[in-house]
């Protein structure tokens, strides 16, 4: 694939989404971890007897939120837009009478959209735990636990992101699929026992998070680290998650692509 089409169509998708009405809305979204945290930062401070740690809640709800809700929802929305802006606003023949070819132009759109998405959660992610740890920055493990906390997160957003472009190429009605597999799928089977949680893209995030046994230790409280989003995981390791989850997300590009340029989208009337 010519590079030059490909950065071309992803300066300009960029400013795009940059300047989309839809973005401010999902911003907000992006900043509710952040508004949470600092209203259990100051429910802390303000009941000291109450135990809780910093790092549990961090654990616990603000990473709870972003994996399992805001990053499946940026993603169902970003990702299947790519495809569907297109034909909604009838502009889908302006890539084919230009000289830019197919694949280029939806992995030109899938990487401005993924770029965008990477920074509105990782830094959300990142002053949450700092307004959580503003009292214990020193303690070197909890900044482990944040690079881990932001490799699955990352991964996540690049790999959903991935897998509704692709659903947004040959469905029509994509947004409900992404629905259903979001929070019907993703969010049930996980939690079934043995091998078939590992059907699901959110089993190998999980398996990128240190757990209780990892050494993190429990919390003050004697919840644990990470004790509600690694409940009955059964985790598999980091070296066979990495590969997968890159594998997972070069294969529903390859498809994407595909479908893209071999297929005739039709406009309704």
């Amino acid at each position: 694939m010519p590079t030059a089409p490909f950065l071309a169509v992803f300066r300009f998708s960029a400013k795009l989404v940059r300047r989309s009405k839809r973005t401010k809305v999902f911003v907000a979204a992006a900043a509710l971890p952040v508004v949470l945290a600092l209203i259990l930062q100051i429910n802390r401070l303000a009941s000291p007897g109450l135990g809780l740690d910093g790092l549990s809640v961090f654990s616990n709800v603000v990473m709870g939120f972003s994996l399992q809700f805001l990053v499946l929802l940026l993603s169902l929305f970003f990702g299947t837009s790519i495809t569907a802006d297109e034909v909604d606003n009838r502009t889908l023949t302006y890539p084919a009478i230009r000289p830019v070819p197919k694949t280029a132009f939806i992995l030109g759109k899938y990487a401005a959209s993924v770029s965008f998405l990477l920074v509105l959660v990782l830094v959300s992610t990142i002053l949450s735990f700092l307004i959580l740890m503003a009292d214990r920055l020193s303690y070197g493990p909890a900044w482990a636990f944040l690079g881990r906390s932001l490799a699955a997160l990352g991964f996540g957003t690049v790999c959903y992101t991935a897998l509704f472009t692709l659903a947004g190429t040959f469905l029509r009605k994509s947004i409900l699929f992404g629905l259903f597999f979001s929070f019907g799928w993703e969010n049930v089977v996980q939690y079934f026992p043995g091998t078939t949680q590992k059907f699901t893209i959110m089993h190998w995030l999980k398996s990128l998070l240190p757990g209780i046994e990892a050494g993190m230790g429990p919390s003050n409280d004697g919840t644990g680290i990470l004790k509600f989003l690694l409940f009955r995981h059964e985790p598999d390791p980091v070296w066979a998650a990495v590969p997968m989850l890159l594998l997972l997300t070069a294969a529903f590009l390859a498809l994407a692509g595909y479908i893209f340029s071999r297929k005739e989208y039709l406009f309704d009337e």
